[in-house]
């Protein structure tokens, strides 16, 4: 079955979608209330300033940085449309990546983001070779729950009102021979700049 959505390592000036998304209260509506450590947070509506004067910094630091930190947006094959973006960074004291996704609001309860995850799990162990990937969350966030554990992952442990996910990279393989749904994405799914 052929994927509906791509991975796409987006150019310093289609940085304004980030922008779009970061701003959005409906989309970071999961970081609102908490004390947050991110210039320009804001803790009543969870959003975060992406200026465009911190563009080229921010994209110097995250794009072509493989192995040890990978960014892409989510986009929707059909109409070639940002939905969202993921990421990976190597977690200096643990053999982990650890993952980021955040979907726009208006496309949540699609079934995009356990697609999208599969991607870049598919991204994370066959192009980075990663050894496990990790995320952690509110253990009330139920949606993420379902999708993570949909991609593949496996509740690590649980403190404090977090649950942890991993997945290894054995255990990505054994879903991927015994046939689940993870896709086989490869490196080509992956555009650089393609509009």
């Amino acid at each position: 079955m052929k994927s509906s959505l791509s991975l796409h390592i987006p150019s310093l000036e289609e940085l304004w979608y980030r922008q779009k998304i970061m701003q959005d209260p409906s989309t970071m509506s999961y970081n609102r209330g908490y004390d947050l450590d991110f210039a320009g947070y804001d803790k009543e509506t969870g959003c975060i300033a992406f200026p465009k004067q911190t563009w080229a910094d921010w994209y110097d630091y995250f794009i072509e940085r493989e192995p040890l930190r990978f960014y892409a947006y989510v986009v929707r094959e059909e109409d070639h449309t940002f939905i969202g973006e993921v990421n990976l960074h190597k977690t200096p004291d643990a053999s982990w990546y650890e993952m980021g996704i955040v979907l726009e609001a208006k496309y949540h309860g699609q079934g995009y983001a356990t697609e999208a995850l599969r991607l870049l799990l598919t991204h994370a162990f066959e192009n980075l070779k990663a050894d496990a990937v990790h995320n952690c969350f509110e253990e009330n966030r139920s949606a993420a729950v379902r999708t993570h554990l949909s991609a593949g992952f496996t509740e690590y442990r649980r403190h404090d009102g977090i649950v942890e996910f991993l997945i290894t990279r054995e255990e990505y393989f054994r879903q991927r021979t015994a046939g689940s749904q993870v896709p086989a994405a490869q490196p080509a799914d992956v555009s650089k700049n393609r509009r």
